[in-house]
């Protein structure tokens, strides 16, 4: 890193949050609902338990889906370092150089929003996609807008081939 330039970070703060609290906050209601309902019922001599059961785990299958599909390849931090980009996954880091993204995919109607780097040549611990939660947009209806993040690292890559932007 040169002196005086400051990394950009471009991956959200609530990463950790989406990835590793909500879950847990998840199906510790959902598990204390399951028990409240079991306990419920035996309390009340009622051995009726399957209405009590279907809901919580139901929910809990729901979630143990949606979490896979939204939350499972997505890294821990993104930060630009000038050129290349700095990704940390499970207290590593990895540069992946810009000129290395063949595609930027950048989903704004997911929550968290997302965006996906398709890289040329992977690596053993990232895989060929790296994908990020960028910080909240701002402004009126950010959903039907551009991400601004994936816009800039657009025209980075396309300024490091040789295209104008």
């Amino acid at each position: 890193m040169a002196w005086g330039v400051a990394m950009q970070r471009l991956s959200s703060p609530s990463t950790f949050f989406y990835k590793r609290v909500f879950p847990v906050l998840w199906f510790g209601f959902l598990s204390l609902v399951l028990a409240a309902g079991v306990f419920g019922t035996v309390f009340a001599h009622q051995w009726d338990l399957w209405p009590m059961l279907v809901v919580p785990v139901f929910m809990m299958g729901i979630g143990v889906v949606l979490f896979r599909a939204l939350m499972s390849g997505l890294v821990d931090e993104v930060w630009l370092d000038g050129n290349p980009l700095v990704v940390k996954q499970g207290g590593e880091s990895s540069r992946i150089d810009l000129a290395n993204v063949i595609n930027v995919d950048s989903s704004t109607m997911t929550n968290p929003p997302r965006i996906t780097l398709m890289l040329r040549s992977g690596s053993a611990r990232l895989g060929k996609t790296v994908a990020f939660i960028p910080p909240s947009a701002r402004g009126l209806f950010p959903a039907f807008k551009p991400n601004p993040i994936a816009i800039d690292l657009v025209h980075r890559i396309d300024a490091l081939r040789g295209r104008p932007a």
